[in-house]
């Protein structure tokens, strides 16, 4: 198994503090062992996207108990596309967006490579909003943009240190997550129950789907950090049981909220409770981490195009160009850009799973010469087409232009279907189909 680098020594910032390399083609160090990846991975799944996740899960069912249960589904799905993508970094050594080259070809990950850039930048910049937003719930409006630069601040110097912040993560904050969570739970189970709102209910698949696409959503990151790991169990697990247990702990606290404090503004129900705004403080710190995964994963994907290009020059270009925005602009309309950049990545980590594990095992070149493949691309193309199909999102044009083609073939997904995990499914059953096909035709030359 081939990689683009040339090893040299790995970075450190001082003896016995192992730091990632600074360019592409600097061999990484492995100093992550299970509990550093399991302990960074709670923690990216501890973010107050969860609760609001988890809201929309509920309101998807119509009922806590089958909420409860789509989320525990929707986790399980999503967190082993996230734990298998982790394993592609720790086998090739590579960031994810060059793990790819194994799945595509080095031209064939240029696309996945500029979208994912595309959706970090995006993503770190409503996380620094998320938390300048709930900042300003508890300190007061005047907050808000010093909250900004501080977050951004932060988030960008994590992502000049990463596998320091792994370290600072795994020690401290972990803890101090764990206290809040347990203090919001309680609160939150403390209060009375009231009914769920049916207005919106679409079924228990459609649910699941939420969760699944949630989880996913982060699978393009996992190989940054595993390609640190010291095997692949580690990363596996780590990643799986990590994020996995955090987004369902998460998720679930959404669902249960829905039930007991209401409220059109969720994140201000839950800073209203007796000592939520404690909670939610500390959440707010740790939110801090999704926004570092974020912009150190863009460093890590333009490496993928500039692989001499020192890292830290672009993390801090991107951390300000984040915070800046977060600061001057309203992002919300922005989201559903975002999501529809996203559903690209849940059928592309479908097909890359079923490819790495089942067709090629693990033999994949990642190297500057690796050349284009087809079939993946036709598989990932079939699942991505499965989801815009059953889910085209609310971006204009877009979303009409696929309602008008599944108008034009007779398709009609039924209410019950959900899109993400359709499109696994299809990107799946394609790549192996396509994959043994092809293997099957050079066997036969």
């Amino acid at each position: 198994m081939s990689t683009s680098t040339h090893p040299s020594s790995p970075a450190t910032t001082s003896p016995g503090r192992v730091e990632a390399p600074l360019v592409l083609t600097t061999e990484p160090p492995r100093p992550l062992g299970f509990w550093d990846q399991f302990a960074t991975w709670a923690n990216l799944g501890i973010s107050l996207f969860g609760p609001l996740t988890g809201a929309l899960v509920v309101a998807t069912t119509g009922s806590v108990a089958s909420g409860l249960l789509a989320v525990v589904v929707g986790c399980v799905l999503g967190s082993a596309l996230l734990a298998c993508a982790a394993v592609f970094g720790s086998r090739t050594g590579a960031p994810a967006m060059v793990a790819l080259r194994g799945l595509f070809g080095r031209r064939g990950s240029v696309a996945p490579t500029v979208l994912n850039i595309g959706q970090n930048v995006g993503w770190a910049t409503m996380e620094i909003i998320v938390i300048s937003t709930a900042a300003a719930l508890v300190l007061g409006d005047g907050w808000r943009v010093p909250v900004a630069v501080l977050a951004g601040a932060a988030a960008t110097w994590m992502a000049v240190r990463p596998l320091g912040s792994v370290r600072l993560l795994r020690k401290v904050m972990v803890w101090l997550v764990l206290a809040a969570s347990v203090l919001l739970y309680v609160q939150v189970l403390l209060q009375p129950s009231r009914p769920i709102d049916q207005s919106g209910v679409l079924g228990f698949w459609p649910a699941v789907d939420i969760a699944v696409a949630g989880v996913v959503s982060f699978a393009p990151l996992a190989a940054d950090y595993s390609r640190h790991s010291r095997s692949g169990r580690d990363a596996f697990l780590g990643a799986g049981l990590g994020y996995g247990l955090a987004a369902v702990a998460y998720y679930s606290l959404g669902v249960v909220a829905i039930s007991r404090v209401g409220g059109d503004d969720l994140i201000a129900a839950l800073i209203a409770l007796p000592a939520g705004w404690i909670a939610l403080t500390v959440l707010l710190v740790d939110e801090v981490d999704e926004a570092f995964a974020n912009v150190y994963s863009t460093t890590m994907s333009v490496q993928n195009l500039f692989p001499d290009l020192d890292r830290r020059w672009v993390a801090l270009g991107v951390g300000g160009l984040a915070t800046l925005v977060a600061c001057l602009l309203d992002l919300s309309r922005y989201q559903s850009f975002l999501y529809l950049i996203g559903s690209v990545f849940v059928p592309l980590f479908a097909v890359a799973a079923a490819d790495f594990f089942l067709v090629s095992r693990g033999r994949w070149d990642v190297s500057a010469s690796a050349r284009l493949r087809l079939a993946p691309l036709l598989a990932w193309l079939c699942g991505f087409v499965t989801y815009q199909l059953i889910a085209p999102g609310t971006v204009p044009g877009w979303s009409t232009a696929w309602a008008a083609l599944a108008a034009a073939v007779g398709f009609s997904a039924p209410s019950w279907l959900g899109s993400s995990v359709a499109a696994i499914l299809v990107g799946v059953v394609a790549m192996w189909v396509l994959g043994r096909a092809g293997q099957r035709l050079r066997r036969l030359r």
